[in-house]
């Protein structure tokens, strides 16, 4: 469901799949080939929210913006029940199921945050960081194997959002 919010309506690229039970309001901006899946919400209350292409906001993730723009890169992956009220995420980064990046945290390129961890308000997460742990601490470097099965899940979500695009789901 897309909505309006103070005359702002959300913008989806014309190859973006946003799931018929997912909560798309105010200023948000979705680039091609993203994907927004059943139970998401994302909502920017006053100030814009724009996520890349080859995104994917997987099933019950909140994506909330407000006071601070949230700037969402190409090809990240948000896993199912992710509660996301940072600053930014880097591109082909990953955030496991059930983490939590709080207000103001920044998150560099090509990182993996562990399910289930808390990024602190604030927090400067380094590009290629492995971050796990309640709060997170980066606990190294994302690895080659890593990074390919992250670059690898991006691209299989987009597959599969066309698949559900393409049978009107």
């Amino acid at each position: 469901m897309l909505r309006s919010m103070d005359g702002k309506a959300p913008k989806v690229a014309p190859t973006a799949f946003v799931s018929e039970l997912a909560y798309v309001v105010g200023d948000v901006e979705l680039g091609d080939y993203s994907s927004v899946w059943p139970g998401a919400i994302i909502r920017s209350d006053d100030v814009p929210i724009r996520i890349g292409r080859n995104a994917n906001v997987q099933d019950g993730a909140v994506v909330h913006a407000s006071g601070d723009p949230l700037s969402i890169g190409d090809g990240v992956t948000i896993g199912h029940g992710v509660v996301i009220h940072g600053s930014f995420i880097g591109a082909n980064s990953m955030l496991g199921n059930n983490c939590t990046v709080l207000e103001q945290a920044r998150i560099g390129e090509g990182c993996l945050i562990a399910a289930n961890a808390v990024v602190l308000a604030g927090a400067q997460v380094p590009d290629g960081s492995f971050v796990t742990g309640v709060p997170g601490r980066v606990k190294g470097t994302v690895t080659e194997a890593q990074r390919q099965m992250m670059l690898e899940n991006a691209r299989s979500v987009v597959v599969e959002a066309q698949r559900n695009k393409e049978q009107g789901l």
